[in-house]
């Protein structure tokens, strides 16, 4: 199979996180999300443990109670980094966390919550090693997830704030106290799909060849 390469590049470089162009509006068919995940299974796993689970929130009293969740984690810790970006003159880091704000004040709009999560959780203590084994079978699959949704016109962010009070999402949701949350996407369709690559350090700023280089 022939990939077309100009294709594929767009969408892997205009797949935004998408906030304020979230349509909250329209409804989102449950089967376009089985689809999404059903690709996003293909995405490699530690040890193939095929530990995904995910838990989609469409009921609207509980994407309330967990875009008060969320808000609790997020509102006084969005308010401080966007000053800072507004005293240092980081436009394109306010602008970010203005865009962060909005999606804070309107996540129960969002007309699904998406949680990835993990069957298992690290022990006390555990080494670095655990960690980069676990988030690395989580999160190439939610990449994936995105990815999907974005080739059919649905659009998400990758958000972590509700985590500071995880216990609180997890018996909203009655999520076992052996898998672990990673995250929350709102998924919604996008108001437009006319997105555009982000302004980002040439690579060869980024990289180091054989050893680090100060």
């Amino acid at each position: 199979m022939e990939f077309d390469i100009a294709m594929t590049d767009e969408l892997l470089s205009t797949t935004r996180a998408v906030r304020k162009r979230l349509d909250f509006d329209r409804p989102v068919p449950r089967s376009i999300i089985e689809d999404c995940i059903d690709l996003s299974q293909q995405a490699p796993t530690g040890t193939n443990s095929q530990g995904w689970r995910w838990i989609v929130v469409e009921d609207a009293e509980k994407r309330a109670a967990l875009a008060e969740i969320y808000r609790k984690g997020a509102q006084g810790y969005l308010t401080e980094q966007g000053r800072q970006a507004e005293q240092s003159g980081d436009r394109q880091t306010a602008r970010v966390l203005d865009s962060a704000l909005f999606l804070a004040e309107n996540l129960q709009h969002a007309p699904l919550h998406v949680i990835p999560c993990l069957q298992g959780r690290p022990p006390e203590g555990a080494p670095v090693i655990a960690y980069a084994g676990l988030m690395g079978s989580i999160f190439p699959a939610v990449w994936s997830f995105q990815l999907a949704l974005r080739a059919r016109g649905l659009g998400s962010c990758l958000t972590s704030l509700h985590l500071i009070h995880e216990k609180e999402a997890a018996e909203l949701l009655g999520i076992p106290d052996d898998v672990l949350q990673v995250a929350l996407l709102p998924v919604a369709y996008t108001r437009g799909t006319d997105f555009k690559k982000a302004a980002r350090p040439h690579p060869s700023t980024i990289m180091h060849w054989d050893s680090w280089q100060a």
